[in-house]
């Protein structure tokens, strides 16, 4: 008799915690692709975001030791009301008035981060015109670098959306700014 009670509690919480497994929250299926990572990995609020994105004024890209190293110094880019308050907080614009094109950059450290880049990643870059195109990583490192490139940039100094999942750059997408 006890025997099946505890067969009937072992069936009871298997099926739990299927349940519960799937009904977890997690990243759609292609972030899991791309970050390789075990859906079993604890997410907010247990655990950090599986992918950041931050905005950063891009130092170099380079390659060492057989892997790529992205220099990016991380900024904050607001719009609206928060970049009209930063904007005077900081003494950029008067009490009042607009904020140019309705963003504004608050750049405070200027203490540049370190990430390795996938080969692969995922790069776009304002071109002339300006114009959306599609680069690979080693075109952009030798546009930031100053060399010559088939898609020469509009804004080589412009910011970028860094994207990292687990501590690696999965995409940069340059940030048009007029």
């Amino acid at each position: 008799m006890n025997r099946g009670r505890f067969a009937s509690l072992g069936a009871v919480a298997g099926i739990a915690l299927l349940l519960w497994l799937v009904g977890m929250p997690g990243p759609p299926s292609s972030a899991l692709a791309a970050t390789a990572a075990s859906p079993f990995l604890p997410s907010p609020p247990f655990g950090p975001p599986r992918e950041i994105v931050l905005y950063a004024h891009v130092k170099s890209l380079v390659r060492r030791a057989g892997h790529w190293e992205l220099r990016a110094d991380p900024a904050l880019f607001l719009s609206g009301l928060t970049a009209q308050r930063a904007a005077v907080e900081d003494g950029a614009i008067a009490p009042g008035d607009p904020v140019p094109n309705d963003f504004y950059t608050r750049d405070e450290g200027h203490r540049a981060l370190t990430f390795r880049v996938s080969p692969g990643a995922r790069v776009t870059v304002m071109t002339r015109g300006p114009k959306a195109t599609a680069i690979t990583v080693p075109e952009l490192a030798r546009a930031l670098a100053g060399k010559r490139t088939p898609h020469p940039l509009w804004e080589p100094r412009a910011g970028y959306w860094i994207r990292v999942a687990a501590d690696t750059v999965r995409a940069l997408d340059q940030q048009y700014t007029p």
